[in-house]
């Protein structure tokens, strides 16, 4: 169940904070894997989210933002996957998926969040912030096909 929020303030606030926990997410996914190149990829992906953040904190001190462009994407591979727990012995495959399904989560609140307001700006904001989570998803399900579904 979404949370209440009492002004926009808050509802920033709360993505904000959100952003955050997923900077952090993927410095303890870079930590978890063995691939070189998925460490470098999740280092990637916390330095996006903390670029959200930047983002929000934005438009929270009065400053806009350009809108979304265009619908992305969705391979699904997300919807027919089990529920990935993060652990120390997290393969590659697991933390794909971990990763698509919490940038599908992402996608989902920013879309929840836009759904609560009335505010056009805010709208406008989230409805991009989902847009860009999506992107995000994108590129791990590539990576998923085209590294796993292939070699299965």
């Amino acid at each position: 169940m979404m949370e209440k929020f009492n002004s926009a303030d808050d509802v920033l606030d709360f993505a904000i904070g959100k952003e955050q926990e997923a900077h952090d997410m993927y410095l303890d996914l870079a930590k978890r894997v063995q691939r070189p190149e998925m460490q470098s990829i999740f280092r990637q992906f916390a330095g996006e989210e903390l670029g959200h953040k930047a983002k929000l904190e934005h438009v929270k001190t009065g400053g806009r933002l350009r809108p979304a462009e265009g619908k992305i994407q969705d391979l699904k591979i997300a919807d027919y996957s089990v529920d990935i727990e993060p652990n120390d012995n997290l393969t590659y495959q697991e933390a794909l998926l971990y990763a698509m399904q919490a940038e599908k989560r992402a996608y989902m609140l920013y879309n929840q969040l836009a759904g609560q307001t009335d505010d056009a700006a805010l709208i406008e904001l989230f409805e991009g912030l989902a847009q860009e989570e999506a992107k995000h998803k994108l590129r791990f399900e590539i990576e998923y096909d085209e590294n796993i579904l292939t070699e299965n």
